[in-house]
């Protein structure tokens, strides 16, 4: 059968197959044919709790120019593992449901399913099933779960005033890739010294290692993912958490350097890059004072690195502090349903 023959013509029958065969081939197991999907729960005990996370990938809003069909189907689940990895859970399991045009070629969506099998194979997750239906434009809904003892999870709740900012990567790589992409319609051969923050887009990653050892040593107050910006997901937590508010150093150990030197390269506000580029998949807690240097030396043991950017304060506002200065911050992140102007 060609690969390039849209699915169209194949229908939902062949489009099951051909998933039951790549999992079949990439891990010796075939998929459930029932009406519910059944995982089953082994190891897990009564006195954990089941964490979801379902994050819908749709292609006029989440897939930028340039992006391959594997990368695709492997951002699709990237972006629902960092809300669960962030509160310190381990996946488990994982089931999707397709939204596919029928322009779609059998290459394409071959190429789609690697993508997510390879990417749940990597942190070894189970695919159980899922639905196909034929949509307007691609789609794909995965829900991801895992289980925790309710007593490690590191929710959004529980900031403290005085508790320190950290994150696990450096913002505004990103915030570049998007602008290079998408507004000046740039590849990588066109900007060669940008490649790091152009594949943080096509390619984006994510590491576990920090929320799980904070969450095993109950070293963090709170955690949140930031794939809608930084300042949005401070904006989130100061929800979760009312009358709180964060001073954020904007400095080395926020900003990467890729972004500082992109930002006086082509005149572009450096605080835009940083703090609503969005969809880093950095991770984002907090920590008691007292707690921090035993956090961090803990989570640099493992390889890991969390990177102080900042602290709570008692007001309600987002301040940044840029060479010596102070000041009220009033951006937004990405949110579904309001245009930008």
């Amino acid at each position: 059968m060609k690969n390039n023959i849209q699915i169209g013509k194949l229908g939902e029958i062949k489009l099951i197959n051909l998933i039951e065969e790549i999992i079949l081939s990439k891990t010796g197991k075939a998929l459930i044919r029932d009406d519910s999907f059944f995982f089953d729960l082994k190891e897990e005990t009564l006195d954990r709790k089941l964490v979801i996370n379902s994050d819908m990938l749709v292609s006029t809003t989440d897939v930028p120019p340039l992006m391959s069909y594997y990368q695709i189907g492997a951002k699709s689940i990237i972006m629902n593992l960092s809300d669960l990895l962030v509160k310190g859970v381990h996946p488990k399991g994982l089931i999707i449901s397709f939204g596919l045009p029928k322009e779609l070629t059998k290459k394409q969506f071959i190429d789609i399913v690697n993508g997510i099998i390879d990417t749940s194979l990597k942190y070894d997750m189970k695919y159980i099933g899922g639905d196909i239906n034929e949509t307007k434009e691609l789609i794909i809904n995965p829900t991801v779960f895992g289980f925790k003892n309710p007593m490690f999870i590191i929710y959004r709740r529980g900031i403290q005033v005085g508790d320190i900012l950290v994150a696990n990567n450096k913002f505004g790589l990103t915030g570049v890739g998007f602008n290079i992409l998408i507004k000046r319609k740039g590849n990588v051969n066109d900007f060669p010294g940008y490649k790091r923050s152009i594949m943080s887009v096509l390619e984006p990653s994510i590491s576990g290692n920090e929320a799980f050892l904070l969450s095993e040593n109950n070293l963090a107050t709170a955690s949140i993912d930031s794939s809608d910006g930084l300042y949005k997901s401070l904006q989130d937590l100061m929800l979760t958490n009312p009358k709180l508010g964060f001073e954020i150093e904007f400095n080395e150990d926020l900003i990467d350097m890729e972004a500082i030197d992109y930002s006086k390269e082509f005149d572009v506000s450096l605080e835009d890059l940083v703090l609503i580029g969005g969809e880093e998949f950095i991770h984002l807690f907090t920590i008691d004072p007292q707690n921090f240097e035993r956090a961090k030396k803990e989570v640099q043991s493992k390889g890991g690195q969390i990177l102080k950017i900042g602290r709570v304060k008692s007001e309600d506002s987002i301040f940044i502090i840029k060479e010596g200065e102070k000041k009220e911050i009033k951006s937004y992140g990405f949110e579904h349903f309001i245009k930008k102007v």
